[in-house]
């Protein structure tokens, strides 16, 4: 189940915080930079925090998490975080397509992963992501940008027909 999470909350934070830490500690290793601003948060910084955050359960437990701004069509993805105990389940997948759905005038997602984070590189690619570049955020250090066109309906007139045929 997916659910709004609520930052001002503080047990909330406080589960954002250890789920946040304990799989971008994963990533960290993978990239070896252990400078990922999600690994430098606190309960405090969560708190003041503007991106809106939506939660997967599993049961009562927060499995994986995924942070999002929306500026009008655009929507950046800020953080995807999954519990490495239910990795490989489909539940990044399922938390990146609830957020691609979340607004009827998206039209592009934005989102960016350490180059050498080859799990989250593929689920990506494999979302229909393209890489829009890499990008060397401290020396010898690449974060890979990825960008997704979303299909933009059809005008249509008030009467429902389709006005690109006419």
């Amino acid at each position: 189940m997916i659910k709004k999470l609520d930052l001002k909350d503080p047990d909330t934070a406080f589960r954002i915080l250890e789920l946040q830490t304990v799989s971008y500690s994963i990533e960290a290793r993978m990239i070896n930079f252990y400078g990922i601003p999600p690994l430098k948060d606190t309960i405090e910084s969560l708190f003041c925090c503007d991106e809106l955050f939506y939660g997967y359960y599993i049961e009562e437990r927060l499995a994986g998490l995924i942070s999002y701004n929306q500026i009008d069509a655009l929507i950046d993805i800020c953080r995807l975080a999954i519990h490495p105990e239910v990795f490989r389940r489909g539940i990044a997948a399922s938390l990146i397509d609830f957020v691609m759905n979340i607004s009827s005038v998206t039209n592009r997602v934005i989102v960016s992963t350490g180059k050498n984070n080859v799990p989250a590189v593929n689920l990506y690619l494999n979302k229909g992501f393209n890489i829009v570049r890499d990008r060397e955020i401290a020396t010898g250090i690449y974060i890979t940008e990825f960008e997704k066109v979303l299909m933009i309906p059809k005008p249509k007139n008030t009467l429902g027909e389709d006005l690109s045929k006419k």
